[in-house]
């Protein structure tokens, strides 16, 4: 893609803050040149380590079993007024004013509410300026992208600057929102909803909101410096099974679709808004019981079970991910485990290379790495340091692991060497619609991959 092309050389002669001063342009001239669409809409963001997508998803169904006419935009997808598309667009805030394009979309088609999930190379670069958010979630906090931000406190720093913006921002009038929202009257307040039991929730708590909302599970520590007004949403009991999730809420006991304790705390975050938003309980309870899961989040792909076998497709790529999927995995018990993985490039981090390798070598049986999103960088160094991890973990090449570069034919053999009560797992891209190879996006989807190579098993 010739804009990429030019972004590249773009990048290399430009210092990083003259470069996102010109994103800070684009972020105002964007809201200009669509005039302003927050201030006609609810809008609530979502931001922390992970956690984001499937909260976003999660609270758009909440949001749209209660009546509201809901639009989103997150890594996994776009929607608007019940139109979904999937994002293919290798990247969670879009830049050149896409946002304020969608977001004024979204008030054409009568949208009362906007979730935006926002991350923290998109605040970095300004992305959420000039968007008027009502309510901010943070879900976690814990090292990543620190080659992109140069330091933890960095990165800590870059989501901080979300809340700060947020809580100096203005306050909209009820009566210019196609909403209304039981108990406000006159300004429509700023709200942070926060996970309690996070180390570094205190570093969001601190902002003059309005109004805080916090969550958490009650067999872990929690954040006890409350304010007199703020709201606190618990759950308990919770228990892992092959069905899903189980959990006590509200002194209701729920079954969920949703795999791994990690999503919990996203069901949590999800709940939190739309009880600020009023929702009825009992709406909140038969929507999360009958919440199918997010694409691309330990996704089983149903053709393989009718083999003997499962496949599972996930977005984790990093090793605190990479861990709270295998929690689900080993729940599983499969015969062996085949996991087709590698790394990215561009820039991320390199460590994660021999973290994750090092992880899934002592985990998986059968180890196949493979290219993932190089972007500009050599596809095979950053396999072959990812095999170099597996192999001082005691993997033997030729054996059980397996260097291919082609992401096809890596899923392919993975495919054909499973057994009955085999477990493929496919991690890294989860339900993303596109590669990067150097400066293009090449269209892409795991899960298509996986079935057709299915198909020709069959055939």
């Amino acid at each position: 893609m010739k804009f990429l092309y030019v972004k590249k050389i773009l990048k290399k002669i430009l210092p990083k803050k003259i470069w996102n001063i010109g994103h800070l342009y684009f972020a105002w001239w964007g809201a200009k040149k669509y005039k302003h669409p927050s201030e006609e809409l609810l809008v609530i963001g979502i931001t922390g380590t992970s956690g984001k997508s499937s909260t976003v998803a999660l609270l758009r169904q909440l949001l749209e079993a209660a009546g509201f006419v809901v639009g989103s935009l997150s890594t996994i997808d776009f929607s608007i007024a019940g139109e979904n598309k999937l994002n293919n667009q290798k990247m969670t805030m879009l830049g050149r004013a896409q946002i304020q394009q969608y977001l004024r979309e979204m008030v054409e088609k009568g949208c009362q509410i906007a979730i935006v999930e926002n991350t923290s190379e998109g605040a970095v670069q300004h992305r959420f300026r000039f968007t008027n958010y009502d309510l901010m979630a943070f879900t976690n906090l814990y090292p990543e992208h620190i080659e992109s931000h140069g330091s933890f406190e960095n990165y800590k720093a870059a989501k901080q600057s979300i809340f700060q913006y947020i809580s100096k921002s203005k306050r909209k009038k009820i009566k210019d929102l196609p909403i209304h929202i039981s108990g406000w009257e006159g300004s429509v307040p700023k709200v942070a909803i926060l996970n309690a039991n996070s180390e570094h929730v205190q570093d969001f708590a601190k902002f003059p909101f309005d109004e805080r909302f916090f969550f958490s599970r009650m067999d872990m520590s929690v954040y006890e410096k409350w304010r007199e007004d703020d709201a606190h949403l618990q759950v308990s009991d919770i228990k892992s099974n092959k069905e899903g999730l189980s959990f006590t809420l509200q002194g209701k006991h729920l079954q969920t679709k949703m795999y791994g304790e990690y999503n919990v705390m996203n069901i949590l975050a999800a709940v939190s808004i739309a009880r600020v938003l009023k929702v009825d309980w009992k709406i909140l309870m038969d929507t999360i019981e009958k919440f199918q899961g997010v694409p691309g989040r330990i996704e089983f792909i149903p053709e393989a079970t009718k083999q003997g076998f499962q496949v599972i497709v996930d977005y984790a790529f990093e090793p605190v991910a990479m861990k709270a999927l295998y929690e689900v995995v080993h729940l599983i018990a499969p015969k062996r485990i085949i996991h087709v993985f590698g790394s990215t490039g561009g820039g991320r981090d390199v460590e994660r290379r021999f973290s994750v390798g090092k992880f899934v070598a002592e985990n998986a049986n059968v180890c196949i790495i493979t290219d993932e999103d190089p972007y500009n960088d050599d596809p095979q160094k950053i396999i072959d340091d990812v095999a170099g991890a597996c192999i001082q973990a005691g993997k033997v090449e030729g054996e059980d692991l397996i260097k291919i570069l082609d992401r096809k034919k890596a899923i392919k053999m993975a495919i054909e060497l499973a057994e009955k009560g085999d477990l493929v797992l496919i991690t890294g891209k989860g339900s993303e619609q596109a590669m990067v190879v150097k400066d293009k996006l090449i269209p892409w989807d795991d899960r298509e991959v996986v079935k057709s190579s299915i198909k020709a098993l069959r055939d």
